[in-house]
């Protein structure tokens, strides 16, 4: 079974959290290791990019197949993909126990064409894989993924419709924040109320947060939070009300110190991490652990939905706002300024909520209250 371990510090050369593929017998998958170590480098990466971890994944996936079949990874073609794809598409993975989302199928496909282009252009392999494979770009890093990768009996991408993310209703809000622990409430709000993402929301330090006890919500009703660690690694501000600053303080003093105490009498040489949320371990939160906090607050809630949701009724409030002050301030650009806050590389990608605050007026209308009132702060 093919295995991935990320690599620690002091790895000449190599960045922390870099993943390192191995196969059945422990050995390194030369070819992956090579392909992945070339883009962190290539990217100036101080550490492994979101980017990086993404791909070895997907890759890792990938092999993981392929020797499960025993097939050898230079010998793959179009069939062995397509037959990748639609175990993908039967069945959950094997890792999580989760089905595949559509999307994520394409990614990981897009992925493979990636690395098999890169590995044909620098030799690893002889022949093209797949047909109509594009060759990377010598010393422009990896390839971009080939436009048209249709065969005469399809694509091997599937189809995904579109499915425009909707508000969470105020009743929805109350509901799923009253299955919260604090420090899973206290990520929510974060999320609702900034825009954080969970990478964004697990790396926010406790020095970051601003002192708030001399500012009036009525003076001072946003306050910008810079933010260092984000999705690709662009640095961005956030906005979040004072009153939620106010939260986070009361968080750090009673809940988040409630936890360092606890630990600290079990282990007196505990020393407590910077980072704001921590578990109940006193570790630092990690994505994967929040992920499954909000998950079960969502389902304890008789609610579909996850974390993202929370930054999904942000955007949209926020676009709906801004929209109501661009009336009477012409130069106002409501969908960039969306772009910036919710650090979205491509504006097109921030353009989905125009369509969904027309679906969805009256339930923005509504969560606009929970952003900008006292709503979240007066949940029990």
């Amino acid at each position: 079974m093919t295995t991935i371990i990320r690599a620690g510090a002091g790895e000449v050369g190599i960045p922390v959290g870099f993943p390192i593929l191995f196969d059945a017998e422990m050995a390194i998958i030369e070819p992956a290791f090579a392909y992945l170590l070339e883009y962190a480098t290539v990217h100036g990466r101080p550490k492994a990019s979101e980017t990086v971890r993404t791909y070895g994944e997907h890759l890792y996936e990938w092999f993981d197949a392929l020797e499960q079949s025993n097939i050898g990874w230079d010998a793959a073609d179009e069939h062995v993909l397509a037959a990748y794809r639609s175990r993908m598409l039967e069945g959950p993975s094997q890792h999580t126990g989760r089905p595949f989302a559509r999307s994520t199928i394409n990614a990981r496909i897009a992925t493979v064409y990636r690395f098999y282009a890169w590995a044909l252009d620098h030799d690893f392999i002889k022949h093209r894989a797949f047909p109509r494979l594009m060759q990377a770009r010598p010393g422009r890093g990896p390839p971009v993924v080939p436009q048209i990768m249709r065969r005469s009996t399809g694509s091997l991408t599937v189809s995904v419709p579109e499915r425009l993310p909707r508000p969470m209703r105020t009743d929805e809000l109350a509901r799923l924040f009253a299955q919260l622990a604090p420090t899973a409430r206290l990520a929510g709000e974060w999320a609702l109320c900034a825009g954080l993402r969970r990478k964004e929301l697990c790396a926010l330090a406790v020095e970051q947060i601003p002192d708030s006890w001399s500012l009036h919500p009525d003076e001072t009703p946003l306050v910008g939070v810079p933010l260092i660690i984000t999705k690709g690694d662009r640095p961005r501000t956030v906005y979040p009300p004072v009153r939620l600053l106010d939260r986070t303080h009361w968080y750090i003093g009673e809940d988040r110190a409630r936890i360092v105490r606890r630990v600290r009498q079990a282990n007196p040489r505990y020393r407590a991490p910077s980072n704001l949320l921590l578990n109940e371990h006193g570790r630092a939160m990690t994505r994967k652990r929040l992920t499954a906090l909000l998950s079960e607050g969502f389902a304890a809630a008789g609610l579909p939905g996850t974390l993202h949701w929370l930054r999904h009724t942000f955007a949209m409030a926020m676009l709906t706002r801004l929209q109501i002050q661009a009336r009477t301030n012409p130069a106002l650009n409501p969908l960039k300024i969306v772009q910036v806050l919710l650090g979205h590389a491509s504006i097109a990608t921030t353009a989905i909520y125009l369509r969904c605050v027309e679906l969805y007026e009256p339930e923005i209308n509504e969560s606009l209250a929970w952003l900008y009132g006292e709503a979240i702060i007066d949940v029990a």
